[in-house]
């Protein structure tokens, strides 16, 4: 079995060592690298430039978006889906997505003014859940994975994200094995989206993780790397 992982936004190998680890077990798995793409699309095509002509798809975060533009693009190669942590609608309208806008280029800015690894312990506090707050461990491998990245690649990245592509009509067209996870206290992709992600999927299978945030992979490795083999049984 080919297996592709899709990391999210500012997010490296280091976001799926554990869940690659146990799936190494049952298939061949390949962790996707977004290089300096700063479109979903173009991050897509890069993961079928060099994806095996089939391969069951897992995305967390920004992830999840590029796995939904794969399957746009490409849905006869995608034999199994999984939407970890993420969304599939486009920047909203109005206040919404102004603020999500500014929030974005906040952060990119103390990227600029001040270097990643501020940055990254400003951002992060908001990405796991509160009691995962004193873990030093797991909030030292957020930070470090973020920190190996560069501003430029942010920026691109962030740029992918805020011209994303409405995706709600796809989801209904979907019709492979489809696991929806979320952090059950996911602040920044609440389990509400995914609920309703689940709803438009035929057959999907809805999984909620407890006392975990939006970095479930990394929160929560083991509940993850079960859901996920389940997922893939």
């Amino acid at each position: 079995m080919n297996i592709v992982l899709v990391p999210g936004l500012m997010c490296d190998a280091a976001v799926w060592r554990e869940q690659a680890a146990g799936l190494g077990a049952i298939g061949d798995v390949v962790i996707a690298d977004h290089g300096d793409c700063d479109t979903l699309g173009g991050m897509a095509e890069k993961i079928l430039v060099s994806a095996p002509p089939v391969f069951a798809l897992a995305g967390h975060s920004m992830g999840g978006r590029v796995a939904l533009e794969v399957v746009a693009r490409a849905p006869r190669r995608v034999k199994r889906l999984a939407l970890l942590d993420t969304g599939f609608e486009a920047l909203a309208a109005g206040e919404a997505g102004e603020r999500e806008r500014a929030g974005r280029m906040r952060l990119l800015a103390l990227a600029r003014s001040q270097g990643m690894r501020p940055m990254a312990e400003d951002w992060a506090r908001g990405m796991v859940h509160p009691a995962r707050l004193a873990d030093a461990p797991l909030m030292e491998s957020i930070h470090a994975m973020i920190a190996r990245s560069t501003p430029a690649i942010f920026e691109a990245q962030i740029n992918a994200l805020l011209n994303r592509a409405d995706r709600t009509a796809l989801l209904g067209e979907i019709s492979v094995p489809t696991l929806v996870l979320c952090g059950r206290d996911d602040a920044w992709s609440p389990l509400a989206r995914h609920e309703d992600m689940a709803r438009r999927i035929r057959g999907s299978r809805l999984v909620d993780v407890p006392d975990c945030g939006h970095m479930c992979t990394m929160e929560r490795p083991d509940a993850v790397g079960r859901a996920l083999l389940q997922w893939l049984d």
